[in-house]
């Protein structure tokens, strides 16, 4: 069977994500980053996925981006935009999936794996430069030319499955495989019991999601 190494956040986009790299046939091996983003809670719905989806081993690493502020998901004191924005918005980390994919990239050479899955999508999202598939081709380039794995000829590569599919569809491909979302979270800002503040990107993108499919959302909203 061959090895997958999922970048699993406990989001839509990375629960499908890993769900589609099973479907596949793959053996999967998640990774979740606790970075210091104000969403902690998501670390719990990525360990439930990983238990739901029969996951074969599931790494949490501890990076602390958080020191180099700068973004609103990781420097509290910076407010979590309530509209959306045609620009790079604040709630963007400098260079966070370059981090993620290339920690991912180790694990995998150690595993003798050979592709590596993220739910990066450019449909519905907030405009982070690296979501972008020139982006992701970019670093399989990179990542061709600066391993073992990919002198030898045992070539990586980097599944981007969701990269042209909008949050509606994502959804839709997710329930045809059978993934609980009511056991994923978007939020950029939870309150202190988990609940999704409705107002952030993704929630809204995750809303508009499930609005379009004409499925029930199962997500926990504050009353507000």
């Amino acid at each position: 069977m061959k090895k997958g190494v999922i970048l699993l956040s406990g989001g839509v986009d990375s629960s499908t994500t890993l769900a589609i790299a099973k479907s596949q046939g793959f053996e999967c091996y998640a990774i979740t980053f606790q970075y210091g983003q104000r969403n902690h809670f998501e670390l719990e719905m990525a360990k439930r996925q990983c238990v739901l989806q029969g996951v074969k081993e599931h790494k949490i690493f501890n990076i602390d981006i958080a020191q180099f502020k700068g973004s609103a998901l990781t420097d509290h004191t910076l407010d979590i935009p309530k509209q959306a924005s045609t620009d790079i918005p604040i709630t963007y980390v400098p260079a966070r999936n370059t981090i993620f994919l290339s920690i991912a990239l180790g694990w995998a050479e150690v595993l003798g794996a050979h592709d590596i899955f993220i739910g990066a999508n450019i449909v519905d999202y907030s405009n982070y430069p690296d979501c972008r598939p020139e982006y992701i081709d970019a670093f399989q380039t990179m990542a061709n030319l600066a391993t073992r794995s990919g002198v030898e000829g045992n070539h990586l590569m980097i599944h981007r499955p969701l990269i042209q599919f909008s949050k509606t569809q994502i959804i839709e491909q997710g329930i045809a495989l059978g993934v609980d979302y009511s056991l994923t979270l978007s939020c950029y800002n939870p309150d202190s019991q988990g609940r999704a503040c409705k107002v952030c990107d993704p929630c809204r993108f995750r809303a508009k999601g499930f609005r379009e499919a004409q499925i029930e959302d199962p997500t926990i909203y504050t009353a507000n």
